[in-house]
C-alpha cells in the first residue's frame, strides 16, 4: 500500500511511527474535502452542510465504538489526543474518586502522560503512586501485577504497548484480575490501537486513551473511552458551548448527556473526519495483515542489526514493532543526525519515558518504530549505513 502515501515517493525512509505515522491519501482527501466542500460547525446549524458534518462526525464515533468494541457510542469522547484523554481521566474522574492513601500502580516504562498526572495527584491529594516490578526483559507479567496489589490499590494504569521497548502487556488477564478485586483499570492504548485489535469489553478495561495521529489520522485528535457508568460520573474539565442545555443569571445550569457534556467548544471536526477515514483504511487492510507484515520486517531488522558488532540492542526479545538500540560509545542524537544525512528517520532521546532509565540503565536510545508500509529493502539501507558508522563524525560535523 506504499503508493497510498505521497511522502514515500520522495525516497524518505521513515522509521519513527511511534511518534506519528504517515498519512494515506484517503485521510488527506477526507480532511481537504471538509475544508473545501462542506465546511460547517458541528451540532450548531440547521442547514445542509451542518447536518452533513453532524452525520459524519457522529459516524466516526460509531466507527471508534466498533473498533474497540465499546458497548455504546456514548462511551466514546473525542479529545485532542491520548495525553488529553489521560489527563481527563485523572482530573475529571480520579481526583474525585481517590482518597488520601489510596494506591495507584504504574510501571517505570510508562509515557510521561501516564505518570505526571498521577504524580500531581499524589502531591495534591495524598494518593500513593507505586510501580509494578518488571522482569529481566523489562516486561510486565500477571504474576508481578498480582504481587504488587495491596488492600489499598484502587487503580492500575499502564500502557498496552510501551512506546520505547514496545513490550506488550497481558491486558486481558490484568483486566480480569482488576475486575475480580474491584480495581479500576486504565489503559494507554496509543501504541496498540494502530497495530492490533483492542477489545475494551473482553479486556475489562474501564478507561482507554489513544491518539489519531499514531494510526494514520490527523494530529490534534484523540479518543477517551470510559465505561458508561464511570463516564457518567466524570466531571468536565472544560465548560462552554455545546455541552450545556441551559444556564441563567442566577448561576443555574444544566449539562447535556454523554458524550456531549465532555466535549465543550468547537471540536477538531476535520481531524475527527480524518480519523474516520484512517479507521476505514485500517479495517480494509485488516489487523491480522498489519501484524504479519510488521513481524516479518521486525524479525529481519533484529537479525540484521545483530550482525553489526557495535550495535547495542535493548529489546530484541520483545515482539512489537519497536526496536531500541544504540551505537557503542555514540550519543543517540548523534546517531539520529547521522541517519538523517541518508534520509532515514529515527527517534533519539528518552522518548517521554524518563523513568525507564531505572530499568535499562541508560538515559537515551535510538528507536526504530515500524509500521505496515516499512519494508526489508528499507532495512537493508539502514543496515548499510550503520555498517559505515565509523565515519559518523565526519558526516555530522
Amino acid at each position: 500500500m506504499r503508493e497510498d502515501f505521497e511522502i514515500l515517493k520522495s525516497g524518505l525512509i521513515y522509521f519513527d511511527n511511534g511518534a506519528t505515522t504517515l498519512k494515506p491519501n484517503v485521510v488527506v482527501d477526507a480532511v481537504k474535502d471538509y475544508y473545501t466542500k462542506y465546511t460547517a460547525n458541528a451540532h450548531r446549524g440547521d442547514y445542509d452542510n451542518s447536518l452533513k458534518v453532524d452525520m459524519l462526525y457522529e459516524g466516526v464515533r460509531d466507527k471508534v465504538c466498533h473498533l474497540i468494541n465499546a458497548s455504546s457510542s456514548s462511551e466514546v469522547v473525542f479529545t485532542s489526543g491520548a495525553t488529553d484523554s489521560l489527563n481527563r481521566i485523572v482530573f475529571g474522574f480520579m481526583e474525585d474518586y481517590l482518597k488520601e492513601g489510596d494506591e495507584v500502580l504504574l510501571t517505570v516504562s510508562e509515557h510521561a502522560s501516564n505518570i505526571l498526572p498521577w504524580f500531581y495527584l499524589q502531591e495534591k491529594c495524598g494518593i500513593v503512586v507505586r510501580f509494578i516490578p518488571l522482569t529481566a526483559d523489562n516486561e510486565v507479567t500477571l504474576e508481578n501485577v498480582s504481587m504488587s496489589i495491596t488492600e489499598k490499590t484502587k487503580v492500575i494504569s499502564i500502557a498496552h504497548v510501551t512506546n520505547v521497548l514496545g513490550d506488550i502487556r497481558p491486558v486481558q488477564e490484568i483486566g480480569k484480575l482488576c475486575q475480580e478485586k474491584g480495581i479500576l483499570f486504565v489503559v494507554d492504548a496509543a501504541q496498540s490501537v494502530p497495530h492490533r485489535k483492542v477489545d475494551v469489553q473482553s479486556s475489562h478495561i474501564d478507561f482507554l486513551a489513544f491518539s489519531a495521529h499514531k494510526m494514520l489520522g490527523p494530529t490534534g485528535v484523540g479518543v477517551l473511552y470510559g465505561r458508561l457508568d464511570l463516564l457518567s460520573k466524570m466531571r468536565p474539565t472544560s465548560y462552554g458551548g455545546g455541552m450545556n442545555t441551559s444556564f441563567d443569571l442566577e448561576g443555574n445550569y444544566a449539562l447535556k448527556s454523554l458524550p456531549s457534556k465532555l466535549e465543550a467548544g468547537t471540536p477538531n471536526i476535520a481531524g475527527v473526519i480524518g480519523l474516520g477515514a484512517a479507521i476505514d483504511y485500517l479495517n480494509h487492510l485488516g489487523y491480522e495483515a498489519i501484524e504479519k507484515q510488521e513481524k516479518e520486517v521486525r524479525d529481519y531488522l533484529i537479525s540484521e542489526l545483530k550482525k553489526i558488532p557495535n550495535i547495542i540492542l535493548y529489546n530484541e526479545n520483545i515482539l512489537s514493532s519497536n526496536v531500541a538500540f544504540n551505537l557503542k560509545d555514540v550519543f543517540s542524537q548523534d546517531t539520529a543526525v547521522y541517519l538523517n544525512h541518508y534520509h532515514i528517520c529515527v527517534r533519539a532521546g528518552n522518548h517521554c519515558a524518563k523513568t525507564l532509565k531505572n530499568a535499562i540503565h541508560v538515559n537515551n536510545t535510538c528507536r526504530i518504530s515500524l509500521y505496515f508500509y516499512n519494508t526489508k529493502e528499507e532495512v537493508d539501507e539502514l543496515i548499510r549505513v550503520l555498517k559505515d558508522s565509523e565515519n559518523i563524525f565526519k558526516v555530522i560535523l
